[in-house]
C-alpha cells in the first residue's frame, strides 16, 4: 500500500470509529481514543477483506468495509474487555 493509501485508510478510519459506536453504542473501556484507534485498526481490516472479496493488490477500502472492520474489531474488543473484568 502506498503512502497515500495508508493516509487514506487512517483518515476514513477516523470516521469509521466514530460511525461504528454511533451503530454499536455502550459503555467501551479507553473511551473515545480507544474508539478512534478501533476503527483505524478496523479500517485496515475492513481494507484487508475486501481486498480478499472483490479486489487485488491495489484494493482500497471504501467507509462502509471500514465500518464493518471496526464493527468487528468493537465486538471483539467488547468481549476480550468484559471477560477481563469479569474474572
Amino acid at each position: 500500500m502506498e503512502s497515500r493509501g495508508w493516509l487514506l485508510t487512517i483518515i476514513i478510519g477516523l470516521v469509521a470509529g466514530v460511525l461504528a459506536k454511533l451503530i454499536m453504542p455502550g459503555k467501551d473501556p479507553g473511551g473515545i481514543l480507544v474508539t478512534i484507534l478501533i476503527g483505524i485498526v478496523g479500517s485496515f481490516i475492513g481494507t484487508f477483506i475486501g481486498s480478499r472479496l472483490w479486489g487485488g493488490e491495489g484494493y482500497q477500502s471504501g467507509l462502509i468495509m471500514s465500518i464493518v472492520g471496526a464493527l468487528i474489531l468493537l465486538g471483539i474488543w467488547r468481549l476480550i474487555s468484559g471477560r477481563r473484568t469479569a474474572v
